[in-house]
């Protein structure tokens, strides 16, 4: 009923109010005066304190260009399979993934102590991932063949 009542008072004589010719080609000029009192006094806003702003706003850029990137990287190291693309993706997906650990252990690891532990097993982590899968692609058969050999099963 409540919706009813509001539907209702945009009509005016069985059209809609908001398409009504008049309200489409009615001036500013024209509003009532209490509409005009608010345009002298200018809007103040707070000094802008951005510490750190700069450089979020340079990591959340840059985490949606390597996601996007990852995009790319997926369908061409399934068309053209090689040593570049290997290493590419060995980049690449680690470091998603360290940027990705990194914003669950800011959420949920709290503490001087615990927060840089957290942080040094992190990169330890990356480190160790990353050479693993350099190590991979240089003495085995590379991370685009190991995916083709996993699908072909």
């Amino acid at each position: 009923m409540a919706s009813m009542v509001r539907l209702s008072s945009l009509c005016r004589g069985g059209r809609v109010f908001a398409f009504n010719k008049s309200f489409l080609i009615r001036p500013t000029a024209a509003l009532p005066q209490e509409h005009h009192a608010l345009q002298g006094s200018p809007v103040q806003f707070p000094p802008i304190r951005h510490a750190g702003s700069k450089a979020a706003s340079i990591h959340w850029t840059s985490e949606r260009v390597l996601s996007v990137a990852l995009l790319g990287l997926l369908p061409a190291a399934y068309l053209y399979p090689g040593p570049a693309i290997d290493y590419s993706l060995a980049a690449a997906l680690t470091l998603h993934g360290h940027w990705g650990i990194g914003q669950v252990l800011t959420d949920y690891v709290h503490g001087d102590t615990k927060v840089k532990l957290a942080n040094a097993g992190l990169y330890a982590l990356s480190a160790v991932t990353f050479a693993g899968l350099c190590y991979f692609n240089h003495h085995d058969v590379g991370i685009c063949k190991a995916v083709a050999m996993l699908w072909s099963l």
